[in-house]
């Protein structure tokens, strides 16, 4: 169809209401425009896809409009609402920061500031990723943002808020706007699947949401590459298929097999991800999620209700400090792989590792071990024994010795300089002293043993 609209667009909100997971700064914003004290310049910061420019086109739209409903909502239909609607608006102007950066752009804003607003109360500029704009741009910007005519509002977006001078901050109200929670963004693309008649069940939406990292637009684009894909209802393994997912029944294989020490899947796991192509980075972060969920379902948190059954299976298997030990490993995997010979191979060993996590003697315990012998030793050092009778030795007498001078005393023995220790790297540091460790601790036993059979 030449007229289709993506669902970006299309769903695109028109009015505060529809603006989902940023209620106080609509409420702020609303309650500004109630009380007549609007500030003269807004910068809206946030990721992307979280509503910075749809805020400010319904707050343009808002201050306009000739026909604001009785909760402060514009009316999208009334002439200035649908010209700033269809980008025509003589009076609200829209310019991207990323190539308009320079200073005779805005040299031509501060030009046209004078003149007054052709239909509207408001001539307004919305600058989007204003953090592009050039130094000198910024410079040239200052004494009219400082003191803009009494019509004139301007309207920043960015994404990089810290890249805007600090002089162009202050002259700014800001909003930070957060990414949307997994909530928002299901019920949002549960009520577009309602407008278009589509059946899509609860896990395939949460996949999608969660895919999306807390941008809504993120999420309607790939709502919209699936709809495409799929015929008739919207299943999980379809979202798995389109965008490449992880399926979540993997890593509750990863579980059962260090439940049973199954090394064997740990390779068989490593080869799947490679031979299917999918992204290894996305992979860490789904497994470090998921022994994250574990760890936070341990210290009571609630787990995901949708396999609430298989983390509660899960969750008998590790302990607190191995939930916490594989953490350490996938965050140093992560560090790690961007300088691994093989990708590969250094997957192999992260998911061995985690399979093993159980054989692993906890350094508290050795640490404890090392302190029971000690003092064993300690014990048997004080113990008293007893000492053979000395028998009487006759002796003659023999004449007192001529004196003679003492020798001279030996010299003292320079003292050793201490070897510095091996420069390691961290990582194998760390293995190098657990080691060391468990080999004191079975040298101080085998000593203890000797020490009491020769009693």
């Amino acid at each position: 169809m030449p007229d289709y609209q993506v669902l970006a667009r299309k769903y695109r909100p028109k009015i505060f209401r529809e603006v989902f997971g940023q209620d106080p700064i609509v409420q702020t914003l609303k309650n500004a425009i109630k009380k007549g004290c609007t500030a003269h310049a807004y910068l809206f910061c946030g990721s992307r896809g979280t509503g910075k420019t749809t805020l400010a086109r319904i707050l343009a739209k808002a201050l306009n409009c000739s026909s604001l409903t009785a909760d402060t909502e514009p009316c999208n239909s009334c002439t200035s609402c649908r010209q700033i609607a269809a980008g025509s608006s003589l009076d609200v102007l829209e310019i991207d920061g990323a190539s308009n950066r320079g200073i005779d752009d805005i040299k031509t804003i501060a030009e046209s500031v004078g003149y007054c607003p052709a239909h509207g109360q408001w001539k307004i500029y919305i600058i989007d990723e204003v953090h592009m704009l050039t130094k000198e741009a910024f410079n040239a910007l200052l004494k009219t943002l400082e003191e803009p005519p009494a019509n004139v509002k301007f309207f920043f977006a960015t994404t990089e808020s810290h890249k805007v001078p600090a002089t162009i901050l202050s002259r700014c109200q800001r909003f930070n706007l957060k990414r949307l929670p997994l909530e928002a963004i299901s019920e949002k693309l549960r009520m577009i699947a309602s407008d278009m008649a589509i059946t899509i069940d609860e896990t395939a939406l949460a996949r999608i949401a969660t895919f999306a990292d807390g941008g809504l637009r993120d999420a309607e684009s790939l709502f919209d590459q699936i709809i495409a894909f799929s015929e008739g209802s919207i299943t999980k393994e379809a979202v798995q298929e389109v965008l490449g997912l992880i399926p979540h029944e993997l890593f509750f294989d990863l579980d059962q097999a260090v439940a049973s020490n199954d090394i064997r899947v740990a390779f068989n796991i490593a080869q799947k991800l490679f031979l299917e192509g999918k992204d290894l980075h996305h992979f860490l972060e789904e497994l470090h999620a998921h022994f994250k969920t574990i760890l936070l379902s341990k210290l009571g948190s609630e787990a995901d209700p949708l396999r609430k059954e298989k983390y509660e299976a899960s969750n008998k298997i590790y302990t607190q400090e191995q939930c916490l030990a594989i953490l350490e490993m996938i965050a140093e995997t992560q560090s790690n792989i961007k300088t691994a010979i093989s990708e590969q191979i250094a997957l192999e060993s992260l998911l061995i590792k985690i399979v093993r996590v159980r054989l692993r003697v906890p350094l508290e315990h050795i640490t404890r071990k090392l302190i029971q012998i000690e003092q064993s030793l300690i014990q048997l050092k004080e113990k008293p024994t007893a000492e053979p009778a000395k028998a009487e030795v006759k002796t003659h007498e023999t004449p007192p010795a001529s004196p003679q001078a003492p020798p001279p005393p030996a010299p003292a023995p320079a003292p050793r300089a201490m070897e510095a220790p091996p420069i390691m790297h961290e990582g194998r540091k760390k293995a190098h002293y657990d080691t060391l460790v468990q080999f004191a601790s079975v040298e101080l036993d085998a000593t203890v043993q000797h020490k009491q059979k020769g009693k």
